[in-house]
């Protein structure tokens, strides 16, 4: 098992240079939107311009480079449609009928800053408009229909949403550790297994490649969301960008409330070196997806 050493403290950097490349991508795709109406597109716009971290997005550019030595055109494309599948799911999540959430990433929920209808369609516009980016933008229709599999896959009802609907079932129980597996990986590790193999399809990885890929994307999804957990309890609303401890209050199955802070603490970091072991085969290249890793083990937000 590879050995973990102390994160690189450029990682942050490193990730918030290429947030101007993933949003640069965003404002151009959809500036070529022209038939949206105002209302929809304004909303559109204060989603996507809130301030995120851009990890998923910034994944598939990464594995991308990993494999081609550059940024493709259809990975930004693809980390394009990566970002607006997460952001139509964290509009969706806040919403009074899931999370009732009135604070994301610093600002004002979609649905407190205009209204629930419009969040509702905001949300299903930034969805379909992912796939219509993936299959009209990506220049090889063989990838673009590869890319729209992998992404339709990890959000769908076998991944993301099936995630999201054992979460609600799970509220008010005791909890498992299986159950939260089942949730964290549906919930979240499937989006940045889908970003990375995403990101090495697009700088046209080969099989072997592409399965490295998929188990350090597994890996570093469940540890980001294992971080989640534990920062819901430790951080305050104000690090997080978003209401802290609204998992205690709803009642929520997570890994701190199961297994205790100090175990989740001891998996994150089980997490991080087999993320990091599942790089081997990429060798010092894969330095700054190993520094990632590493470096999820001491998120503050």
């Amino acid at each position: 098992m590879a050995t973990i050493r102390p994160a690189n403290t450029n990682i942050s950097t490193l990730l918030q240079d290429r947030v101007p490349t993933v949003n640069t991508a965003i404002e151009g795709l959809l500036a070529e939107q022209d038939a949206v109406p105002a209302g929809l597109r304004e909303a559109l716009a204060y989603t996507l311009s809130s301030p995120g971290k851009r990890v998923r997005s910034v994944l598939v550019l990464w594995c991308c480079e990993l494999v081609a030595g550059r940024e493709t055109p259809d990975a930004l494309v693809a980390a394009a449609a990566v970002e607006l599948v997460h952001t139509y799911s964290l509009v969706h999540d806040d919403l009074p009928a899931m999370d009732d959430d009135d604070l994301r990433r610093g600002r004002p929920t979609c649905h407190k800053a205009f209204d629930e209808a419009t969040a509702i369609l905001t949300g299903d516009a930034l969805l379909t408009l992912a796939f219509e980016w993936l299959a009209t933008k990506v220049t090889d229709p063989a990838l673009a229909a590869r890319l729209v599999a992998e992404l339709s896959q990890a959000a769908g009802p076998a991944g993301m949403i099936a995630g999201q609907v054992a979460d609600l079932d799970a509220e008010n129980t005791a909890g498992t550790v299986e159950a939260l597996e089942y949730i964290h990986i549906n919930k979240t590790a499937k989006m940045f297994r889908c970003a990375t193999v995403m990101g090495g399809l697009c700088g046209g990885a080969t099989a072997e490649q592409v399965e490295a890929l998929a188990r350090y994307g597994l890996k570093i999804g469940l540890g980001f969301q294992i971080a989640d957990d534990i920062l819901d309890v430790s951080a305050s609303s104000e690090q997080l960008g978003k209401t802290a401890g609204k998992d205690v209050k709803a009642a929520k199955c997570t890994y701190p409330a199961v297994i205790g802070i100090e175990k989740s603490r001891q998996l994150e970091r089980e997490l991080a070196e087999e993320a990091t072991a599942a790089l081997l085969p990429f060798g010092d290249r894969a330095e700054t997806l190993r520094q990632l890793a590493l470096a999820l083990l001491d998120r503050t937000k």
